[in-house]
């Protein structure tokens, strides 16, 4: 069975510069609890793999971010899939843990607990980040252009270059573009 490794905000859900704080926040990108659905009935294993500073920043507690998740486990079920997992990081930006996307370790937590090679998964995100731990662990990854994902490829395109540094970002070799999770899984069911 593949495995599907989904980054969670600006890929299934609207994404906030002020976070997603609470279930009411939790607002999916259109077509993206389908497209999930779609793809768990089609026997794709389901992961959510994400970075949730805002609990280590005091923003929501644990039992917050539970709640937006169970949201997100009904809608998907309500629509006919299911999620398998949800894969997170709660430390900050500068706690220099193993967990923090870029950094591989979710997605390699992923790997072992579904027992799948890095080519029997596929990693969708829409921030360099994501598609930076997700090639690191060795699995192919996609950019959706939903989120922060038109700036991803605008950049590393070299139309805008990195903010910091000036210079255009690189994405991981091979990365596959799509316009959203539902285009992806219109791709990916059209294959099989």
């Amino acid at each position: 069975m593949p495995l599907l490794l989904c980054d969670r905000d600006g890929v299934i859900n609207e994404d906030s510069e002020h976070y997603i704080k609470s279930p009411a926040e939790f607002t999916p990108i259109l077509g993206s609890i389908e497209a999930l659905a779609r793809l768990s009935q089609a026997g794709w294993r389901i992961a959510v793999v994400t970075n949730q500073s805002g609990l280590a920043r005091g923003l929501f507690t644990l039992s917050t971010l539970h709640a937006i998740h169970q949201k997100l486990h009904q809608m998907v079920q309500s629509a006919g899939g299911r999620v398998d997992a949800i894969f997170l990081c709660p430390h900050g930006p500068d706690a220099g843990c193993a967990c923090r996307k870029p950094a591989p370790a979710l997605f390699q937590q992923a790997l072992l607990r579904f027992h799948v090679a890095p080519n029997d998964a596929l990693a969708v995100g829409d921030s360099l980040r994501d598609l930076q731990g997700a090639a690191t662990a060795g699995i192919p990854a996609v950019l959706v252009r939903t989120g922060n994902g038109l700036l991803t490829e605008a950049r590393a395109q070299g139309a805008s270059g990195d903010l910091s540094t000036g210079q255009a970002l690189q994405l991981p070799r091979h990365t596959q573009i799509h316009e959203n999770l539902a285009a992806l899984a219109d791709t990916l069911l059209r294959k099989h």
